[in-house]
């Protein structure tokens, strides 16, 4: 008996809508079919998806940032094939194994000298939920604090830690002890830390829900303020980190230096899921105090060896190919070619971010024809107009990007890090077609836009 996926794959390969539609998620079918993304792609090489009448798509989303090094990379193909045909042991559980030792001492060679341990699991929310149980235990506090609009990860523990509400609706009672104060705002944290009974602060660097930056002086107060008062200062770098901004760890743009950083995503290299938690010594020996609780937390799957030569792997990658250098230089380059645009088109309020991780927000216009248009999305839909900035560069120019958040005018670009001068030409000119194209009313992207907005409006009344 032989078993071939490719095989299955090609003898289904116009299928995958209908067994999504019939066997799994039926509205993310509905979803894609309506704004127009039902392509059925047959391979994929770095930064570019192809489909199968071999048209290439220029992708800017990285699957939320897992294909940082650009999907399937022939060091992380051969590393996997290579601990395939070894026959190693994997995880025997009652046993220690090499591959999760050398990742753990390559991951801390990167992070704040402080962070001496590192706790793995298999993602982004599984590594939250472990920070919070750590933290609660080394501090003897029940109470974390996250910041609004924050996006932790959508387990249990997590999604109570989710600043959006569209995530939480629905799912409580969530867990107890979890309180929100806006991002960036020194006083409100320090009235939530006073009391001296917070566990933990919990913050992403740079917010991915609509890329927000923090003002310079805000990371080193809450570290200042976190040390006050005797609770444990939490960097969620699961999208920011490993690159993404132009540093290995988006901390290091303000030089701080946090209790615990979680990470996932990139540290896969798009194959084998990894996550994970550096931390200082002390929050480890606290929670694995004896040898009867070596085992109070773990994750079955955390350190098998496929998940530890891909995030090996991955960082030879990003080490040997300079793709933090890059990330820098060519997402500092884009943005700043973006933000040069502005004076030409009122709907482009401003481009943001760092490094390869990219915002470009929209706004109300001053003109009064481009004024009423605006004010015809926003009422059917807040956000829609950021729809007729992604489809058209997905139809038309074959870029993949995202919006940023629910209700929200601004496009996301999470890249892979090894965008080359062609790419960021294509971004370019792409974006610049495109929102020059939403100041021509009326126009074929004007009528897209009355086709999302009738589609909003029947959405509201259903």
């Amino acid at each position: 008996m032989s078993f071939s996926i490719a095989e299955l794959i090609a003898q289904h390969s116009t299928d995958k809508f209908d067994l999504h539609e019939q066997y799994l998620n039926n509205q993310m079918v509905r979803v894609l079919k309506t704004i127009g993304y039902d392509r059925h792609y047959a391979r994929a090489v770095g930064q570019y998806l192809y489909d199968q009448e071999g048209t290439e798509y220029l992708d800017l989303l990285s699957g939320f940032g897992v294909f940082a090094i650009g999907r399937n990379h022939p060091t992380v193909v051969k590393a996997l094939t290579e601990t395939l045909t070894l026959e190693l042991p994997n995880l025997v559980q009652l046993d220690v194994a090499i591959l999760s030792g050398l990742l753990a001492k390559e991951i801390l060679q990167t992070t704040p000298d402080n962070l001496t341990k590192m706790f793995f699991c298999s993602s982004g929310t599984e590594a939250v939920e472990a920070a919070i149980k750590f933290a609660r235990y080394t501090t003897k506090r029940e109470k974390i604090v996250f910041c609004e609009h924050g996006y932790h990860g959508l387990t249990m523990g997590a999604l109570s830690l989710n600043g959006e509400e569209i995530f939480r609706e629905g799912f409580g009672p969530l867990l107890p002890g979890c309180s929100a104060v806006p991002f960036n705002d020194l006083v409100a944290l320090e009235e939530a830390l006073s009391n001296k009974d917070v566990a933990a602060f919990i913050v992403e660097p740079v917010q991915g829900k609509g890329v927000n930056l923090p003002d310079d002086n805000y990371l080193p107060e809450v570290e200042r303020l976190c040390k006050k008062y005797g609770t444990l200062f939490v960097a969620d770098e699961v999208q920011t980190g490993i690159g993404r901004t132009g540093k290995f760890w988006a901390i290091e743009h303000w030089g701080v230096k946090p209790d615990m950083i979680c990470m996932a995503k990139a540290l896969s290299g798009g194959f084998v899921p990894v996550g994970g938690v550096a931390m200082t010594t002390k929050i480890m020996d606290t929670v694995f105090n004896r040898m009867d609780r070596a085992v109070v937390h773990g994750s079955t799957f955390s350190k098998n060896n496929m998940a530890m030569a891909a995030g090996l792997a991955t960082l030879e990658v990003i080490k040997a190919e300079k793709l933090v250098e890059n990330s820098a230089a060519v997402g500092t380059d884009i943005i700043n070619t973006l933000n040069a645009m502005s004076s030409q088109y009122e709907f482009l309020k401003e481009a943001r971010g760092k490094g390869m991780m990219i915002a470009i927000e929209f706004q109300s216009p001053k003109s009064l024809s481009l004024k009423a248009a605006w004010a015809m999305l926003e009422a059917a839909n807040k956000g829609l107009f950021c729809q007729m900035i992604t489809i058209p560069l997905f139809k038309e120019r074959h870029i993949l990007t995202q919006v940023a958040g629910h209700g929200m005018n601004v496009v996301k670009l999470l890249p892979p890090l090894n965008l080359n001068q062609k790419d960021r030409d294509n971004i370019i000119s792409s974006f610049d077609k495109t929102i020059a194209d939403t100041h021509q009313i009326p126009g074929s992207i004007w009528d897209l836009g009355k086709n999302l907005a009738s589609h909003a409006l029947k959405s509201k009344k259903s």
